[in-house]
């Protein structure tokens, strides 16, 4: 996995290879369609796929395997997730947003319903959003990640699901968009998906390897 990778090369590092100047980048990859075979599964297989080839290690959540509840608005629309930037309704929730913190990048993949994301991944990140908008520097924060809108049946609302996605993300980034790290928003849809796939496999890959 380390040959190749030079001594002085500055990537996001793990302590088990400080020793060696090698660093291994760490991606959370999310799928939020119910479908196990469908084409959202395939963009985050080829995102797994671009981060191992990266030299990176690939953390998944399939976000429909969870058991995540939408938001309360708690306490007139603000509960702990204000000031402690936590959630406390008992559910995955909490696990996964832990997960966010713990990696260096993001690559959420969402099927297209309605132009917009799917409901799992609309009731995950409402929550998120309300926990790190304005947490300091919070999980989420000067951390690059990609979008990908995966369209699977007529093809249409790639992009505005996408505008939602980035909007998204500026709330979760404070609002910085001039800080705000972008990497990639890709859409998919059955037409394109020859070489959008292998897109995002390489997006995937580049970002592995942090340049």
């Amino acid at each position: 996995m380390c040959a190749g990778v030079p001594r002085n090369r500055k990537l996001y590092c793990p302590i088990t290879y400080i020793l060696i100047g090698v660093t291994i980048v760490k991606i959370l990859i999310m799928t939020c369609s119910p479908n196990e075979d469908g084409l959202t599964e395939s963009c985050g297989k080829a995102a797994k796929g671009g981060v191992e080839t990266g030299n990176g290690e690939a953390v998944t959540v399939r976000l429909n395997d969870l058991n995540i509840s939408r938001c309360d608005a708690c306490d007139h629309g603000w509960g702990t997730c204000l000031q402690d930037h936590r959630c406390k309704l008992e559910d995955d929730f909490e696990s996964v947003h832990k997960t966010f913190g713990e990696v260096d990048g993001f690559i959420i993949v969402t099927p297209v319903y309605w132009w917009d994301m799917s409901e799992s991944a609309k009731a995950f990140f409402d929550r998120l959003r309300r926990c790190e908008a304005r947490a300091e520097p919070g999980k989420i924060r000067d951390k690059p990640y990609i979008c990908v809108a995966a369209a699977g049946g007529t093809g249409h609302g790639t992009l505005a699901c996408l505008t939602q996605m980035d909007r998204l993300f500026l709330h979760m980034n404070g609002l910085n968009y001039r800080e705000i790290k972008k990497f990639d928003y890709i859409g998919v849809t059955q037409r394109n998906k020859s070489y959008m796939i292998e897109a995002i496999r390489a997006a995937a890959e580049k970002m592995a390897r942090g340049n």
